[in-house]
């Protein structure tokens, strides 16, 4: 049990049971009792590990990448964006990465969109930020090159099982003093039309009702401003089936069983990130490992790895394995690009 049990407890008994997207967002950014709210999650003493934290090459490839696009659209001045920045880790690579390229650094002011006070202090301490924003919608005008790393995964997420023509939406109550999860009365539901074509009795989706502004948001700057967004997260084109879990102390546990203590994922529908990019262009999804590959990320471990030795020499070649190998990060993660229009798509990404 948790102080946030209590007070989940206490609110279904006023108002009723949760959709799994209250829950998610009460367990992840409660002001007091928020997993985000109240620690540091990454790393080896934390819960989980992203990428960036991974190995310093992640973070160079893709500063690279921005860069890039940022040349070949002109060198605007305007802004660099991360969504969701964990402890600064990718961002500083990114600016470490790019501080040869004259000009990148004095045009574009860098700015994260962070919810966790926790983790803006650690940010500050790594990057020169212009400014912290709580919402997409709250960054300034201007051309965009964005970022966002296991961004989407985080956002809340509701959860619906198909009944028949109608969905039942899976809900949390409380059951002998314990959360426990539940359906809601069947009904159909405009928004899950288009998937009774590829379902049946019994499966479930996950929709993610805070994807599409955020999405539509960029993708109309990018289109009206320039600039560019890379998207890196787990999921597939298509939302279908069971994937919340809850990570505690590198290990799954149980997602209601205390909440505010451990991070709760979902898998990302990439696909309706494309669809509501528009005016802006997306890419194909490309599993992480290609696009890494594409970008040149083992000539990148090859030059550093011809400075190592021993067990950091071993550690380093783990790394590139993990960021780019099928079996590991390489096919789970996947990435999807906007651009303009009139542009043509990011480095390691296909129209």
């Amino acid at each position: 049990m948790t102080a946030l049990t209590d007070i989940l407890t206490a609110r279904i008994a006023r108002t009723g049971p949760l959709t799994l997207a209250d829950y998610m967002r009460e367990a992840l950014l409660h002001p007091e009792h928020g997993y985000y709210a109240t620690r540091d999650p990454f790393g080896q003493r934390g819960d989980f590990i992203t990428a960036p934290e991974i190995s310093q090459m992640f973070g160079e490839v893709i500063g690279l990448c921005i860069a890039q696009a940022w040349i070949h659209q002109g060198q605007p001045k305007g802004i660099l964006a991360e969504l969701g920045p964990g402890r600064g880790t990718l961002m500083a690579d990114i600016l470490r990465a790019t501080k040869g390229v004259p000009g990148f650094h004095d045009a574009l002011d860098v700015h994260l969109v962070e919810a966790s006070p926790v983790l803006r202090k650690a940010q500050a301490e790594r990057v020169p930020v212009k400014a912290f924003h709580d919402l997409v919608a709250d960054l300034p005008e201007g051309p965009l090159f964005v970022v966002a790393n296991e961004f989407f995964d985080a956002l809340p997420v509701r959860q619906f099982v198909r009944d028949g023509e109608a969905w039942r939406e899976r809900v949390i109550g409380v059951e002998n003093d314990a959360l426990t999860f539940g359906l809601s009365t069947a009904a159909p539901l405009e928004m899950l039309e288009h998937r009774l074509d590829d379902t049946q009795d019994g499966d479930l989706v996950e929709v993610c009702s805070a994807l599409p502004a955020i999405t539509s948001q960029i993708g109309e700057r990018i289109d009206t401003h320039g600039g560019m967004a890379l998207f890196i997260d787990y999921g597939d084109w298509r939302s279908l089936g069971d994937t919340l879990q809850a990570l505690k102390g590198h290990e799954r546990t149980d997602p209601l069983l205390e909440p505010g203590s451990a991070d709760l994922t979902c898998h990302v529908d990439f696909e309706a990130i494309a669809m509501n990019s528009a005016p802006a262009k997306f890419t194909r999804v490309t599993p992480q490992g290609v696009f890494l590959e594409r970008l040149g990320i083992t000539d990148r471990a090859r030059a550093l790895a011809s400075r190592l030795s021993g067990n950091a020499l071993e550690s380093h070649i783990a790394a590139h394995r993990r960021l780019t190998h099928p079996a590991e990060m390489g096919d789970l993660f996947k990435v999807i690009g906007l651009y303009p229009a009139n542009g043509t798509p990011p480095a390691g990404l296909e129209a």
